[in-house]
């Protein structure tokens, strides 16, 4: 992963790309898998060979064993995919698990910046589905193919992530000359072949991607340092050709800004304010994006309360899960997306389909809207198990109906000067529809300043 900046999109015109970024904005709630060879080490994807920023390098068995030899450990690295054999592998699982969590879309790593694919590329040995890869005699060596079958059997949409970058490349990493960043180790300007032949490379696998793996929904790609001047993929041919295979696809050429960055996606973080335009934070569910056996997990109330933060502020969360060598989701994501399913299961109508609306929150109330329908989702604090017995919502004026997600029983309210005051019955109370958050549905409401209220 690399850090997104802040520069602004360009409003798409395109009427197809406009509809399917509607319905992205629709979905909410997406996830994302790293996974490759780097899982066998249980090391951060990619970035331990970058010497420049070789995040997770020194934690690393590996690094130690090949005496901290830049070249050695590289190679230990890039041999990784001679040990990838993730025998208990079962996309169906991992599809079924991600549906009842309540996801939508997946967005899957076909290929990160260390160059091995996930997907059966004509363009270069280091695959899944080559002798090399002792993966590679299973029904499912294609990991791409199967998973973004599995996953459109529960209806799921498909994002393709893509590194635009390729450290294993030799027109990307020249080996004969030293790797000082992430960036293209020579200047493509001076060795405008050399860069020629790699930007046609990306195109290639790109298209492989775009042709043979059905209908893509995004094209996400990552690497922002390659971008013009310096290196210039061709942007504007790549779109055309990716667009003429799957009319209308969202493209997040990430951190870019500009024309080909379809909707922003801000790391690791929940904008403090509201962003205009489509949106969509990619957060981990432990502290690394790949598999980690000693991760440490957000517990489900954190990321429930993220997805409600996001949610409100009117963006979309990408959650990612990082597998095990061995093809399986851990236990503890297992568990928390479990959770998170059973959360949405009273509260969707609050999430699905809603739009953001001013002033999107106040202290741990958040706010959704669909149609004529708001939604105030209080937030449970820190060692709350239940809802209180009263709440006074300031920033509300007006309410013809009040009713509980998930609750039989009616809840009284009224409003006045202060705002709307709601009191649930101690028979909710003490059986409450869900855990960590509660959801109450207003019609005949609207929204006012919180300053208008002191």
């Amino acid at each position: 992963m690399t850090k997104p900046n802040s520069s602004p999109t360009i409003i798409e015109t395109d009427p197809a790309v406009r509809e399917k970024l509607e319905r992205f904005a629709d979905m909410k709630f997406g996830l994302m898998i790293h996974w490759g060879p780097y899982s066998v080490w249980g090391a951060v994807e990619s970035w331990p060979i970058c010497d420049a920023e070789p995040y997770g390098r020194d934690r690393l068995p590996a690094w130690e064993q090949s005496g901290k030899d830049v070249e050695a450990f590289m190679e230990a690295y890039l041999a990784l995919n001679r040990q990838f054999h993730p025998t208990r592998f079962e996309p169906d699982q991992w599809a079924r698990i991600a549906a009842d969590a309540g996801m939508k879309y997946l967005v899957f790593t076909t290929k990160h910046h260390d160059g091995f694919c996930m997907f059966d590329t004509g363009q270069t040995d280091y695959r899944t589905t080559h002798p090399s890869c002792p993966f590679h005699h299973s029904a499912k060596a294609d990991v791409t193919g199967v998973l973004f079958d599995a996953f459109r059997q529960h209806d799921f949409k498909i994002g393709v992530y893509f590194s635009k970058a390729d450290w294993h490349h030799p027109d990307y990493w020249n080996p004969e000359h030293p790797r000082l960043a992430r960036e293209a180790n020579y200047d493509p300007t001076e060795h405008p072949a050399q860069w020629a032949r790699y930007v046609d490379f990306v195109h290639k696998q790109i298209e492989e991607l775009m042709t043979a793996y059905g209908p893509v929904e995004i094209l996400w790609l990552d690497s922002d340092w390659v971008r013009p001047p310096r290196e210039d993929i061709d942007m504007p041919r790549l779109a055309a050709m990716a667009r003429k295979h799957q009319p209308g696809l969202i493209i997040v050429d990430r951190a870019v800004g500009g024309r080909y960055e379809n909707y922003r996606t801000p790391e690791q973080t929940v904008p403090e304010t509201f962003l205009e335009g489509v949106w969509e934070s990619c957060i981990t569910m432990g502290e690394q994006w790949s598999f980690n056996p000693a991760d440490k997990y957000k517990s489900a109330r954190n990321l429930i309360h993220t997805l409600i933060r996001i949610v409100a502020r009117g963006g979309n969360l990408l959650l990612n899960v990082g597998p095990g060598p061995d093809g399986r989701l851990p236990r503890e994501a297992q568990q928390r997306l479990s959770e998170i399913g059973r959360w949405l299961g009273v509260n969707a109508e609050a999430v699905y389909g809603t739009r953001s609306i001013r002033p999107y929150e106040h202290n741990n109330v958040y706010l959704t809207q669909r149609d004529e329908t708001l939604y105030l989702i209080l937030l449970a604090g820190q060692d709350a198990a239940l809802p209180p017995s009263d709440l006074t919502v300031p920033i509300i004026e007006g309410a013809k109906t009040v009713r509980m997600l998930g609750a039989d029983e009616p809840v009284r309210w009224k409003t006045g000067p202060a705002g709307l005051a709601v009191s649930v019955p101690e028979t909710i109370r003490h059986s409450p529809p869900c855990e960590h958050a509660w959801t109450f549905a207003l019609t005949g409401a609207r929204t006012r300043d919180v300053e208008r209220t002191t």
